[in-house]
């Protein structure tokens, strides 16, 4: 029986997309070990329940990925994660993002693509239908913290993912500074070939 090839699917966050910063750094480093097959970064839609059916075609077309998740999408990773059994790489991750919604209800725009649409009570409705418990199997997962993030408050996360690989940062911020020095250590982490990319800088991508 011959071993699956890495993967990794990435989930942006909120109004993100794969035009994101993170998202973008990652798919140059995946173009540059030759591997921009094995990578999936969907262009997720709004709505949970579309956004984790979209997630859900990409797991099943990679076999079983790595999942990296970025705020929302660290939210998603867990979920899916905790569902299929696959190691999961949380950045900045929402919690329970279902409680936090208060005042936030009404029209929304993509930061990157421009697109208007309205968070309404559904949506709240179905990212609390993903809620799980803080995982048990603490060796499939990493989660990556900087204190400065303003979004988000580091601690909920530093508690939930207490059993698991939780590496916090001081400063930085929602976007997580310093992403594109650490893709070697996401790539080692999704089971990449460490020869593929030792000489190779990430940093300038």
């Amino acid at each position: 029986m011959t071993r699956t090839q890495p993967a990794i699917v990435y989930m942006h966050g909120l109004n993100s997309s794969p035009l994101s910063q993170k998202a973008s750094q990652l798919t140059a480093a995946m173009e540059r070990i030759g591997s921009i097959d094995r990578l999936r970064v969907p262009a997720l839609h709004h709505h949970p329940r579309q956004a984790i059916a979209q997630l859900d075609a990409a797991i099943v077309e990679l076999g079983r990925p790595v999942l990296v998740g970025s705020s929302l999408g660290g939210y998603y990773a867990t979920h899916l994660a905790e569902r299929h059994g696959l190691k999961a790489l949380l950045i900045n991750p929402a919690v329970t993002p279902h409680r936090h919604f208060d005042g936030y209800l009404g029209p929304q725009t993509n930061l990157y693509t421009g697109e208007a649409w309205e968070l309404t009570e559904d949506h709240v409705t179905a990212l609390a239908e993903l809620e799980v418990p803080p995982p048990q199997d603490a060796e499939r997962y990493q989660v990556w913290l900087q204190t400065g993030d303003e979004t988000l408050d580091y601690r909920h996360a530093a508690s939930f993912y207490q059993g698991c690989a939780v590496r916090i940062q001081a400063g930085g911020d929602h976007g997580f500074q310093g992403f594109a020095e650490r893709v070697p250590a996401l790539l080692a982490f999704s089971g990449f070939d460490p020869a593929s990319f030792a000489e190779l800088d990430f940093s300038d991508s």
